[in-house]
């Protein structure tokens, strides 16, 4: 849906292309009364479009069809959608390969209850539908450190309807993979690319969000108002024509090393020779594609990644965020504490770091290596 703003966020319509009320609604409040971004939106529409679609075809009332979620699971895993929107033939057989993983599934439900639970609250929705996708628990079931100093007993809802999803393996990317891909890079442009995901540790939405006036690059930026010392760029979030967006709500300054410093200079040199003075304020455009000038959306450094995997014959799939890891990593392998990397990643909560810190191996190795073998202490009787 595009506003006047020019602001866009997703909705659900039905089969005569009339506007989901009550779905709308709520997709409206969470992109402008929460702050969500317009991919969260498309996520949440296309999960409530399919709970939408199962109580048509089986004939059920959407604010009453909660009490059989289960059966909704059900067809969640084992009906394949078609281009047309319409159910396909169950997936049957043994061995066979579900339409939906556990973790798209866990998705839709986290959108039904979303959508639910908003419609509860405006009237549209009985209340005791609450309790058919909640249960009143406590926090004995928690682990320790997630109680609380408090001791006392207190009470949360959880949610009742949840698929066990297998443990995803949650690598980096190595420092030879990274390098292996910067050098098959063809441009100053896309060598920056990599420098800012991979050793600077912005997300993609956060390198393609960036504006020219957010770089400083100079050691001294109170000229420009600025009074951060040394080169860096201000990460902010905002909505953007590209539909770039920062995670992180909070606003933060990320320090550059010499050699991103200078892997700017070369790309405002390229930039200059193909554009000139021209193009948008926006720090990565196009220059080999049309439209010239134009930004980079979040996917095309997407595909930049999985380009330059190729070229580089990498043995595995290279992702933005695997470079991303590298860095809070490589932060950390250098001797940065949690606080650093928690800063340098645009984070809020001291927990958030962790998924990121992957020791480098050859750490790992050395760590073994240090510890000294056991041996008898001669003439003490002592081991």
């Amino acid at each position: 849906m595009d506003l006047p703003s020019g602001v866009r966020y997703w909705t659900v319509v039905d089969d005569d292309f009339e506007v989901v009320w009550v779905a709308d609604q709520w997709l409206r409040f969470l992109r402008f009364g929460r702050s969500r971004a317009e991919l969260t939106t498309k996520a949440y529409a296309e999960g409530v479009s399919l709970y939408l679609l199962w109580c048509r075809i089986t004939g059920r009332q959407w604010p009453q069809a909660a009490r059989d979620m289960g059966l909704f699971m059900v067809w969640l895993k084992y009906t394949p959608s078609t281009p047309d929107g319409e159910p396909a033939s169950v997936v049957l057989g043994p061995g066979a390969e579900p339409a939906r993983r556990e973790r798209r599934i866990n998705g839709v439900l986290t959108a039904v209850r979303g959508l639910l639970s908003y419609a509860v609250s405006v009237g549209e929705a009985p209340r005791s539908v609450l309790g058919q996708i909640y249960e009143l628990a406590d926090s004995r079931d928690l682990p320790l450190e997630a109680q609380g100093e408090d001791s006392g007993l207190s009470y949360r809802l959880r949610v009742v309807h949840r698929v066990q999803e297998p443990e995803a393996e949650v690598d980096r990317a190595t420092d030879d993979e990274l390098v292996a891909m910067f050098l098959e890079c063809r441009n100053a442009r896309d060598r920056l690319i990599v420098l800012l995901l991979g050793r600077v540790g912005l997300r993609r939405g956060q390198a393609a969000d960036l504006h020219r006036s957010d770089c400083h690059l100079l050691p001294d930026s109170r000229v420009l108002g600025c009074d951060y010392e040394g080169a860096h760029v201000h990460v902010r979030r905002r909505d953007n024509s590209n539909r770039a967006w920062s995670k992180s709500k909070e606003a933060w300054t990320q320090p550059l090393d010499f050699l991103v410093v200078q892997a700017f200079d070369q790309y405002i040199d390229e930039r200059h020779e193909i554009l000139g003075a021209g193009g948008s304020d926006f720090l990565l455009v196009n220059l080999f594609r049309e439209p010239l000038g134009a930004p980079m959306s979040p996917d095309a450094l997407g595909e930049l990644f999985e380009r330059l995997g190729q070229r580089a014959k990498l043995s595995r799939k290279v992702g933005p965020h695997m470079a991303r890891r590298a860095f809070g990593s490589n932060v950390s392998d250098a001797g940065g504490s949690l606080d650093e990397v928690q800063a340098l990643l645009g984070q809020t909560h001291p927990e958030s770091p962790r998924p990121y810190l992957i020791p480098d191996r050859a750490r790992l190795r050395e760590a073994i290596e240090r510890v000294p073998s056991p041996r008898t202490l001669h003439g003490t009787g002592e081991k």
